[in-house]
């Protein structure tokens, strides 16, 4: 892969990477989808150095990840406006990692079922308590959506390769709505 230009925003701290993978929610997929590229966000987790997702079935992103199953995953956060006495310097605070890879659907029921849990217990902590149990193999081999009939669908992206920049600013150096030079 292409390495960044801009050496001096990458970040090559994997426990930040981590813990940011970890903590955020939501990723941006992008598919090859012909003349146009397709990207769509997802609500994802981090898992043993992977991401997954879900969804639906079928539809398009199915259909493209089954022609072809080579993706770029982005997770980013925007922290604010830098501030600079110049306009044209003025810039974005933020972190973000961009992941390559290959988008597999995951086919073996109790790992479906593991990596269920988990988005359970990551984006509702506790809320079900011990119900989370009931999500085993043979629930995810029933589990059909409520929008085609057709069986859920998880898929793991293993990175090929990964990168991540980030633009840090002090609380000093970020603008605050109202405030003029």
């Amino acid at each position: 892969m292409e390495q960044l230009r801009y050496a001096k925003r990458i970040c090559e701290d994997k426990e930040k990477i981590e813990q940011f993978l970890i903590r955020s929610h939501t990723g941006i997929i992008g598919l090859n989808a012909g003349e146009y590229p397709y990207a769509v966000p997802v609500n994802y987790i981090w898992h043993k150095g992977k991401i997954y997702f879900h969804g639906i079935g079928s539809g398009k992103r199915e259909s493209l990840l089954r022609k072809e199953p080579s993706v770029c995953f982005t997770v980013y956060e925007e922290y604010g406006i830098v501030k600079d006495k110049d306009p044209w310097h003025a810039d974005t605070s933020y972190f973000s990692v961009m992941i390559f890879g290959k988008a597999r659907k995951v086919t073996f029921s109790e790992e479906a079922a593991e990596i269920m849990r988990d988005f359970v217990e990551k984006f509702m902590p506790g809320f079900y308590q011990n119900k989370t149990q009931s999500i085993n193999a043979n629930f995810m081999e029933k589990y059909r959506s409520a929008l085609d009939g057709n069986l859920a669908a998880v898929y793991c992206i293993a990175p090929d390769w990964l990168s991540a920049k980030e633009n840090g600013a002090t609380s000093d150096e970020m603008f605050k709505y109202g405030e003029s030079l």
